[in-house]
């Protein structure tokens, strides 16, 4: 009797030992999706959102995607509240988007402004997956138009940031028509004879691919980023045929020629300098 006293006690202390390691794990550990590692996020964070074993390139927000490439102090937000109204009516999507606002204190699916970057200049834009995954409603489309309207006035360049799970489904053909809005936008830019340069990251799909997306002078992307317009499952069942490996990898599409530089994200503000530099009148 006494003994199994003794290891009533000692499970119970047991158990408030693990509850309380459990208690220290809570939010400091994440574990790589690519090579399983538990990693400390404050070591993730201090290298750029990047798995420091296998170079995995963690989603970031927007924030901290403009915190990474603007000149601390510089970012001039766009548009700060403009926020996406139920026009279809479609059940439910109004309280989604309130939820959503309130979790990640973000609005939308994209930040814009202005900043600078080592100095120059740019117009900047930077799609957010914590936000319906990026998805492209009738905001998405007028912001990026708005951008390119305001780099257009002010003659400057413009960088996107891609991350998209393609267009809102809640908008219905709404969203479908910001694509030819945001290509048009792009048309726009070109005719005025300034630079655009897209930087596609994990992942980049659907009718944002489809549109502005692709049409960067200069198409940069993430190591190992996502990037397609329809799932392999899709194209596969509507073709008949085994797609090849790596399909719509960012390494796949630099081989053939869709993209014209992957660049690690600890390498990106240097890069886009660099081209900034080199296209500047």
């Amino acid at each position: 009797m006494v003994i199994d006293k003794i290891k009533k006690i000692n499970q119970i202390e047991s158990n408030e030992k693990n509850e309380k390691a459990s208690d220290m794990l809570v939010g400091k550990w994440v574990k790589c999706s690519n090579c399983k590692e538990i990693l400390y996020k404050e070591d993730v964070k201090n290298n750029f959102s990047v798995c420091p074993c296998c170079g995995k390139h963690f989603r970031i927000s927007a924030r901290r995607r403009i915190n990474q490439i603007i000149d601390e102090g510089t970012f001039k937000e766009l548009d700060e509240d403009m926020q996406t109204s139920d026009i279809l009516k479609f059940e439910g999507y109004k309280d989604k988007i309130k939820l959503l606002q309130e979790k990640t204190n973000i609005k939308e699916a994209i930040k814009i402004g202005i900043g600078n970057i080592y100095g120059e200049k740019v117009a900047i834009g930077v799609m957010d997956s914590n936000f319906l995954m990026g998805s492209m409603g009738c905001v998405v489309g007028e912001k990026v138009s708005r951008l390119v309207e305001k780099a257009i006035e002010n003659k400057l360049p413009v960088i996107l940031f891609c991350v998209s799970g393609g267009a809102r489904m809640q908008e219905g053909m709404i969203s479908l028509m910001q694509m030819a809005k945001t290509s048009a936008a792009i048309a726009k830019l070109d005719k005025a004879g300034l630079l655009y340069i897209s930087v596609l990251t994990d992942p980049t799909t659907g009718g944002v691919t489809a549109s502005f997306a692709s049409l960067g002078d200069i198409i940069l992307a993430e190591p190992k980023a996502l990037i397609g317009f329809a799932g392999p499952r899709v194209i596969e069942q509507t073709i008949k045929q085994k797609l090849p490996d790596g399909f719509q990898s960012s390494e796949f599409l630099l081989e053939h020629g869709f993209i014209d530089k992957i660049v690690e994200r600890k390498d990106m503000k240097e890069t886009l300098y660099t081209i900034l530099r080199l296209h500047k009148k």
